[in-house]
């Protein structure tokens, strides 16, 4: 995206300097990196940094509206819904595909959202790593809105451990030692201190929850949840899981963040937004006419994650096979750029633009970031099989 930069890194590149990175980004914990990573960053320049952060900005105002709740209450499940919400997210992130659009520009345009963290941790320590193996300007940077390594792992502890002694706040998720997204994990233990743990290692005790820590291998109360679990995830899985405890229940710990938001801000809230950075989005419910250009549609489960049920190519049978339509949606496909050139097709790029919510601050910040490189019909693993300059990336920005 940036012309010189491009040409100036692929034109250095070499698949031993490659490979030589992928070793040593293992080296810190062995085997924890299952996803594949891409041969390159993406530079990203100021002008299109602008317009995403345009977009990402109102939405925020939706958000932070009085409303908001009101306007989210039927994107919680009945029988997902937890107890003890709190007054917003503590995670947002924006993903944006880079696009063409009718006047042939590189544009951003928003995919989907979501009230959850993701690799917060992990994005610290890989571009760090790239920089010893890569040319990358000393102007260009993963952070954003000001941020550097130092004030951004401040702001993350302050966020997800607060003032609670470290050894009582867990990060949760679902067998976190076997997710494929592990990496992040052990890299938030590293910066953080708090240990990954199972949900089914929790242990209750009335309404208080503990684990056993595995520095001291005592019993410890926990007070503060760093979730990670994704209850469609926690349901496709739970035949094999055994007993766990049910954290829908009302209990003593505080949420980072509190799982509500997974549902409220997500696919849900895209048929609210009107901007030009956001491709028209409807509830299916709430179409009294479908548009006579299905083609240039895409249907999506309200309730799903990682593009499962996602339909690319609609045809009307497509809808009609639909019997709960209020828990759709139709939004216009948007053409992803072939904008990263490499040493055979240009790649298509998404871009992941990622905020933390403290508690006292009356807006979300924008802080970080991650992308990933496709070559295929949609961005993910499924559909890039055997090809390069593909996969987990990251973008720099210019400052």
């Amino acid at each position: 995206m940036v012309p010189a930069l491009r040409d100036a890194f692929n034109a250095a590149f070499t698949q031993e300097q490659y490979e030589a990175f992928l070793k040593d980004l293992d080296h810190l914990h062995p085997g924890a990196i299952e996803f594949r990573i891409a041969e390159t960053p993406v530079f990203v320049p100021k002008d299109f940094a602008d317009k995403m952060i345009d977009a990402c900005e109102a939405i925020v105002d939706i958000i932070t509206d009085d409303n908001f709740k009101k306007l989210t209450e039927r994107a919680i499940p009945p029988a997902d819904r937890v107890p003890n919400e709190n007054a917003h997210s503590h995670f947002i992130a924006f993903d944006f595909g880079v696009c063409i659009n009718a006047d042939n520009e590189l544009e951003p345009q928003l995919i989907e959202m979501q009230g959850f963290p993701t690799l917060f941790g992990f994005q610290v320590y890989y571009p760090d790593l790239l920089r010893n193996y890569f040319p990358i300007p000393d102007n260009y940077s993963q952070y954003l809105n000001g941020y550097n390594r130092e004030t951004y792992l401040r702001d993350l502890k302050e966020l997800i451990v607060g003032d609670v002694a470290v050894e009582h706040v867990i990060l949760l998720e679902i067998k976190p030692h076997e997710q494929k997204t592990r990496i992040d994990f052990y890299c938030t233990q590293d910066y953080l201190g708090i240990e990954p743990v199972c949900i089914t290692d929790l242990i209750q005790e009335g309404r208080k929850l503990f684990y056993i820590n595995q520095k001291t291998g005592k019993k410890t109360q926990v007070l503060r949840i760093y979730n990670r679990v994704i209850f469609d995830d926690l349901y496709a899985q739970k035949d094999s899981l055994g007993d766990f405890v049910d954290i829908r229940q009302d209990l003593d710990v505080e949420w980072v963040p509190h799982p509500n938001w997974f549902y409220r801000i997500s696919k849900y809230t895209l048929p609210f937004i009107h901007h030009p950075y956001v491709p028209k989005t409807f509830f299916l419910n709430e179409i009294k006419q479908l548009p006579s250009d299905l083609e240039n549609y895409v249907l999506k489960p309200l309730f799903s994650f990682a593009g499962q049920g996602v339909v690319i190519d609609i045809v009307a049978a497509d809808i009609d096979k639909i019997n709960d339509p209020e828990n759709w949606i139709l939004q216009q496909k948007v053409k992803y750029a072939d904008v990263i050139k490499t040493p055979d097709i240009p790649a298509k790029v998404e871009i992941r633009m990622m905020y933390i919510w403290k508690d006292n601050e009356p807006r979300p910040k924008l802080a970080i970031n991650l992308s990933r490189l496709s070559k295929g019909k949609m961005i993910g693993v499924r559909y890039n099989k055997d090809k390069a300059w593909v996969g987990g990336s990251v973008c720099y920005f210019e400052r």
